[in-house]
């Protein structure tokens, strides 16, 4: 294998890139916990005196003004939590499922056509704001706007074209001598999917669920879209906080931010040990 040595400028490089993107994670951590008074100080705290928790406090308890001088708070992030995490476990599970059998019958069958995986992916062509509105309409219609049934509905929808394309390209590196030979010893043409196929591309599986999760718990414009007063999420609970009467709540924002980012950084480790992994390698001598 060859190995390039880094060079000087190679490094300062890589540092600066370091820098520029490390530098907002680093900010929104530092103002999680200054307090109130530290938020517009001028000129700006980079690191607070007296680190406290009182944003994180916040965020749960509505009655933040007396408790702890932060104006501004009317509504308790529980609710948003719950939404962001149930919205994004159902909808990954139902894409990632749905998708896993859309790859194996699209691989292994041909089924809908040469054309089908193009129309899957089709639906990825239109920026989410071009079918916001359109989606409004017609959850308003059928009773499923401001709803967690709608919410994840649209989710699996917007996300089943990357869970069934990224399968899909795991399926087709499993050699299908493995599954015949499963089938010559007795199983099912379904039983050799559950038992061979499967298996062995469970790392490419993880791989997917955690990039479908990471993209259901980020989404923001269907989130505020379809939701008002009985569903809420993190991203849209982010926003609220920039209040007309009590300006921006900066540390409370950053607060919920960094509990926002926690598991979008689990899931990245995850995926990242799991997507370059060659699972099918030698299994058949040609």
């Amino acid at each position: 294998m060859l190995s390039k040595k880094l060079t000087i400028p190679t490094v300062l490089i890589m540092a600066v890139a370091l820098v520029m993107v490390m530098f907002p994670v680093f900010w929104i951590a530092m103002t999680a916990i200054k307090p109130p008074t530290d938020w517009n100080a001028s000129p700006a705290i980079w690191v607070p005196s007296e680190p406290t928790f009182i944003n994180f406090l916040t965020l749960f308890d509505t009655d933040a003004i007396r408790k702890y001088g932060v104006g501004g708070v009317s509504q308790s992030a529980t609710a948003a939590v719950f939404g962001s995490v149930f919205a994004s476990v159902i909808a990954t599970a139902l894409s990632v499922a749905i998708g896993l059998f859309s790859a194996i019958g699209i691989s292994r069958y041909g089924n809908g056509g040469k054309a089908t995986p193009l129309i899957i992916l089709s639906g990825r062509m239109f920026p989410p704001a071009a079918i916001a509105v359109p989606f409004v309409i017609i959850f308003s219609t059928i009773a499923m706007i401001d709803s967690y049934g709608g919410l994840i509905a649209i989710y699996v929808a917007v996300t089943l074209p990357f869970s069934t394309w990224m399968l899909k390209s795991f399926v087709d590196d499993v050699p299908r001598e493995i599954e015949e030979a499963a089938m010559l010893d007795g199983r099912s043409r379904l039983m050799a999917h559950f038992r061979v196929t499967i298996p062995l591309i469970r790392g490419g599986l993880f791989s997917t669920t955690m990039f479908i999760f990471i993209l259901n718990w980020s989404e923001f414009m269907f989130a505020l879209v379809l939701s008002y007063s009985n569903v809420n999420t993190i991203p849209v609970q982010l926003a609220k906080y920039v209040t007309a009467t009590a300006g921006t709540l900066y540390g409370v924002q950053a607060a919920l931010a960094v509990l926002a980012m926690v598991p979008l950084i689990l899931a990245g480790y995850g995926i990242q040990s799991h997507l370059a992994r060659g699972m099918t390698f030698g299994a058949v001598k040609q």
